[in-house]
């Protein structure tokens, strides 16, 4: 049973002459797919993105496989072409007679082009190009297939040439006239084609036509192309012009050539290369398909693009792995430096590279074909039934590569690149593999094996600390090793001296020549960007890091997030940023660096404060709104307005901002404590905003260290304002942490706060005070500094204040054995907090009424009023109320005899007070142990340790 498919026009497929029904256009596509990939596997992502492009359905998969199983049925009647599922994907397996029409034009090119007869080549390329119905994929429409059309339709182009030049040669000049003419006028610029048809006229006695056809030629070249026509099509108007010298000849555009030995071009490998396991199996995986193995033939070539920042060892890997599977390519390995981030700026043309690869194919000059189509089907002909494995190295983009490709099964091509290439997965189905940088033992393993082990093991803290500062960057590691061995007598703690120093890092990392030196192969890369790319990476230098997100660049640039949005994907593609998780953005240390130093040399001072002003806003606002939406309780800060281009973030809900907080707390802490000068407004408002988010998540230190630097930035400006909210922000966190001096910053708040007439830090302040005079056993002065917080709130006409004001004033009556006031005042307060949708103050209320109630011996109220106050503390996102809750819980439980139950509460809330460190676990503990007694017979836990 005969099986043909076709995709050298409309997709079809035909069994026994009969055609198949396919389906609509879109299940012909899937098909159409798995075709141009016959025999290989095609993984799902790869069918959902040619199918679809970046816009794929909701259900892509399921949808899929709907596609898939319909297809299985329209080739049931088949053994010889069958549809499987492997694993991460589907292939199209054909056996038997089974034909696809692309594969067997392009079988048939190569037979052609290798064919010494020309009569016989002739028939072969005109069997081929009769394969052709019409355009490719004809009705289907995806950007992939579209890509894939006119790569084929260029192959179709170079055939017509081919068999064009082979009848010229056989004398068929008159036939062949009306179709050259046709060709010509459908491809006025190419060369090759004008001088065919100049040599068809003039054989046919029309010279005059043909000079005619030259001197439009050379007009359009030079009008639209800005050149000159090539010598070849110049040689053929100076022979039209003496008509009395021999008949021009065409010369075979290709000829076969057989190489004496095989090529073997690879370079030295690196003798210490070490780690990159991961790697080497990835491309482990690509022989069998490059290779052919197995019972299934393979028509398509393997091809897998390395990409990676510069000096992350890209070129390494790829010669290493060469060097390991040369066995498996018996037929030569080519290789070449297309130098696209070259030093010298100097960046290799395709047709030099083909032509040093014929070189090394045996090829002799004179037998080689004008123009780079003509190459490079010579080239492709030469590998075809063939095993050679291809390597370019240093790849500038697709376009560079593509003519560089083998065409046969059982070659390879190895690409690397600071490119990503991934439109030549797209098209041509490469493999993508991204070289990330060195694991910090990877890069211990390199270091310590080039310096040795003496003396690595002699100075292992320099070690340590040169392989943290080289950032994992192979290259940036073997300059210091280098470095160390030239001169063995100094100490390595001189050269990890020489990376401390944060300005002359780079300067440490210069191993004597440009490709050596961290910067000067930096700016490969930074010179190959766009002017606005450039000025965003020299920007991000200025962000205090470690990452950053799309609306925070777009601040720091100044411009609209869809066009940062663009430049920040320029960047990935040129592997100077990384997408490290969905939507954060980051480089390592060594390109930070290098961003630093651009921006301090390119952009001036203006520039930079501009930018760095614009970034602290978005940053500062965000952080405002965020806080506003976790609490109502918030001091108003008045912000500095918004600089023009700052672009701070929309919070539409609680949970976005605790979610955003998370997100950006390591952002915020490094601003706060690597503000530019000039800044210290920003710096203690930053601050002071993070106040609440910090103690819920119990970051005490953290936000001791903050508030210092707020102080100390507040003092410069002898900003009262700053130094208020500063100092009772540092009496609040002392007094978290158990400090003495905690009295004495609130007392200095107070003093500031009263002198600015600000009620409302008057009226933390008595908050927070009144906090500390409980804890000490003085209820009654406590009581005294909540109704004055009260007060305060009042006239500040802080609604969320007064719940939370009104909710102390309950506590401390109930601490001072008056319930029934306490039950008042805490009601008034909760009613407040839910008027206001103020869950913090809800939260605050309940937890007060399940304490009033447990002390009123009405243990089963208090625990229901401490679940509440539980959940609404897990929504806020408050770890230590929620542990100072659920410990209150476990004394209801255990004063209603539920032993087991106040065992599991008591010692939940125990883990999040180790947790955060809190010195409220050493109590929890011991009252832990104490009562184990009390618990069931049979049913004892484990005392937590």
């Amino acid at each position: 049973m005969t099986v043909e498919f076709g995709v050298l026009g409309s997709v079809e497929a035909g069994i026994d002459g009969r055609s198949a029904k396919l389906g609509h256009a879109r299940q012909r596509g899937v098909l159409a797919v798995l075709l141009v990939d016959v025999n290989r596997l095609v993984t799902t992502d790869q069918l959902v993105d040619r199918l679809w492009g970046d816009r794929p359905p909701r259900q892509a998969v399921t949808t899929l496989r709907g596609y898939l199983s319909r297809l299985r049925q329209a080739l049931a009647a088949t053994d010889d072409a069958v549809i499987a599922r492997q694993p991460g994907g589907y292939s199209l397996t054909t056996l038997g007679a089974a034909t696809v029409d692309l594969h067997t034009f392009r079988h048939l090119l190569a037979q052609a082009r290798a064919a010494v007869d020309d009569a016989r080549a002739a028939a072969l390329f005109d069997r081929a190009l009769r394969l052709w119905r019409a355009e490719p994929f004809a009705t289907l429409d995806t950007p992939w297939l579209n890509t894939l059309r006119h790569t084929l339709i260029q192959e179709r182009l170079a055939a017509h040439l081919d068999l064009d030049d082979l009848r010229l040669r056989l004398g068929q000049h008159a036939t062949l006239l009306p179709e050259l003419t046709a060709r010509a006028e459908a491809h006025p610029l190419d060369e090759r084609l004008a001088g065919q048809l100049m040599l068809a006229l003039h054989r046919c006695g029309r010279s005059a036509e043909a000079l005619d056809h030259y001197h439009r030629t050379r007009g359009r070249l030079t009008r639209e192309l800005g050149i000159d026509p090539g010598q070849a099509l110049k040689d053929i108007q100076g022979a039209v012009l003496r008509p009395d010298t021999a008949p021009i000849a065409v010369r075979r555009q290709v000829t076969p050539v057989q190489p004496i030995t095989p090529p073997a071009q690879l370079p030295l490998t690196i003798a210490a290369f070490t780690g990159r396991e991961s790697e080497l199996a990835r491309l482990d995986a690509l022989l069998p398909a490059a290779a052919g193995a197995g019972p299934v033939p393979r028509p398509a070539v393997a091809i897998s693009a390395i990409s990676g920042t510069a000096g992350v060892g890209k070129t390494a890997l790829a010669v290493h792995w060469a060097h390991q599977v040369r066995d498996a390519f018996p037929d030569g390995q080519l290789y070449v430096n297309l130098r696209g981030f070259d030093l010298g700026g100097f960046v290799m043309e395709a047709a030099d590279a083909i032509r040093g690869f014929l070189d090394a194919l045996g090829v002799p000059p004179a037998r080689v074909p004008n123009g780079l189509e003509a190459q490079a089907g010579l080239y492709r002909s030469l590998l075809a039934g063939r095993r050679v494995l291809v390597v370019l190295d240093n790849a500038r983009d697709a376009e560079q590569v593509r003519p560089l490709l083998p065409g046969a099964s059982g070659c390879l091509a190895l690409v690397t690149s600071r490119d990503r290439l991934t439109s030549l997965a797209a098209a041509e189905g490469a493999h993508l593999l991204t070289v990330g940088l060195l694991t910090a033992a990877q890069a211990r393993t390199l270091l310590t094996g080039r310096l040795g082990p003496h003396r690595a093991d002699a100075e292992p803290a320099a070690v340590e600390e040169i392989v943290t500062r080289c950032a994992g960057l192979p290259l940036a590691l073997a300059i210091m090793a280098a470095r160390a061995a030239s001169q063995p007598h100094l100490p390595l703690t001189a050269l990890a001296g020489e990376l401390r120093r944060t300005d002359s890092s780079l300067d440490a990392l210069d191993g004597g020549d440009p490709a050596s030196q961290v910067r000067a192969v930096f700016s490969t890369s930074y010179r190959a960007l766009s002017t606005d790319a450039a000025r965003l990476f020299r920007l991000l230098g200025l962000h205090p890091g470690p990452d950053t997100t799309l609306p925070a660049a777009a601040s720091l640039a100044g411009l609209p997030r869809a066009r940062t949005g663009t430049l920040l994907t320029e960047l990935i593609q040129g592997n100077l940023l990384a997408e490290h998780a969905p939507g954060r953005y980051a480089f390592h240390d060594l390109l930070r660096t290098y961003a630093t130093e651009l921006v301090t040399t390119h952009d001036n001072d203006d520039a930079r404060r501009r930018a760095a002003h614009r970034m602290l806003d978005h940053y500062l606002h965000t952080a405002h709104a965020a806080d506003a939406l976790l609490t109502c309780t918030r001091d108003p800060i008045t912000l500095p307005p918004v600089q023009r281009g700052a672009a701070p973030e929309e919070l539409p809900d609680h949970q976005r901002a605790l979610g955003w907080l998370t997100a950006e707390l390591p952002v915020l802490l490094t601003a706060i404590s690597q503000t530019p000068a000039g800044f210290d407004t920003h710096t203690w408002q930053l601050a002071t905003t993070l106040i609440t988010f910090l103690d819920r998540k119990g970051r005490w230190p953290a936000l001791a260290a903050a508030l210092t630097t707020a102080l100390h930035a507040a003092r410069r400006q002898d900003d009262r304002s700053g130094q208020a909210n500063s100092h009772r922000g540092l009496g609040f966190v002392q007094s978290r942490l158990g400090h003495p001096d905690a009295p004495t910053h609130y007392a200095l708040a107070r003093d500031l706060f009263s002198e600015l007439e600000d009620h409302s830090g008057q009226a933390r302040t008595h908050q927070e005070l009144g906090r500390i005079s409980m804890s000490q056993g003085h209820h009654q002065v406590a009581l005294g500094h909540a109704r004055q917080a009260l007060m305060h709130y009042r006239a500040a006409h802080n609604r969320g204040g007064q719940a939370i004001a009104l909710n102390h004033i309950g506590r401390y009556h109930a601490r001072l054995g008056d319930h029934r006031q306490a039950l008042v005042e805490c009601r008034q307060a909760l009613a407040m907090a839910e008027e206001i949708d103020d869950l913090d103050g809800q939260a605050y209320a309940w937890d007060a009424l399940g304490y009033i109630h447990h002390h009123l011996g009405r243990h089963g109220r208090a625990v229901g009023c401490y679940r509440q106050a539980l959940e609404l503390f897990r929504r806020t996102g408050d770890r230590y109320h929620e542990a100072v809750s659920s410990a209150d819980l476990g004394d209801a439980h255990h004063a209603a005899a539920d032993f087991m139950a106040a065992h599991e509460v008591w010692t939940w809330a125990l883990g999040v007070f180790d947790e955060l460190g809190h010195p409220k676990a050493v109590p929890l503990r011991a009252k832990i142990l104490h009562n184990l007694d009390g618990l069931p017979a049979g049913m004892s836990p484990t005392p937590p340790t």
